[in-house]
């Protein structure tokens, strides 16, 4: 089997079944690109971007190809949980010029999910791209002021945790 196969057969549910798939593959050759490839087939987006999210929480990087072609794929997430793995990923992914407007406008589109993780790591998100791209800080303080009026608890302390870094 291989790595596509292997995100098949995985449940959706069981970390130890994941992170077993990603020991098996995290050191070939090919691991990023066949990951960024595999984001584009939404039954498999769940596993490939939790798989990319462990790759940056083992400490390894991707190259600003790779990482532009994940900025590229954010268009076509479908599943809530492809997006929030993407949003916990942006800090790991700088964002370059020919991608900033792709990404604040997946952020504006999170911002507004239904999902409180979502909306939660959306507004890191804007943390995020307003640390690159000053232009976006008085928005993003804007948003920031409102959430703290009007967002579920669980959002306000994403926020907190960011308003705690000095921003």
């Amino acid at each position: 089997m291989g790595l596509e196969q292997d995100i098949k057969g995985w449940d959706g549910k069981s970390s130890s079944d994941i992170e077993s798939i990603y020991s098996r593959y995290c050191n070939d050759a090919t691991f990023t690109a066949d990951l960024i490839s595999l984001v584009k087939k939404e039954s498999l987006q769940n596993g490939a971007t939790w798989l990319i999210k462990q790759h940056f929480e083992n400490q390894h990087s991707l190259d600003a190809k790779e990482i532009a072609g994940i900025y590229t794929l954010l268009p076509t997430l479908v599943p809530w949980e492809a997006k929030l793995h993407i949003l916990q990923c942006i800090p790991h992914m700088p964002i370059g010029v020919t991608e900033k407007r792709r990404v604040e406008i997946f952020l504006r589109q999170c911002l507004t999910d239904t999902n409180k993780f979502i909306r939660a790591w959306a507004y890191n998100g804007f943390y995020e791209i307003s640390l690159q791209y000053p232009e976006y800080k008085i928005e993003t303080q804007q948003f920031f002021e409102m959430a703290m009026r009007d967002e579920a608890p669980s959002v306000k302390a994403r926020i907190r945790n960011i308003l705690n870094k000095g921003f």
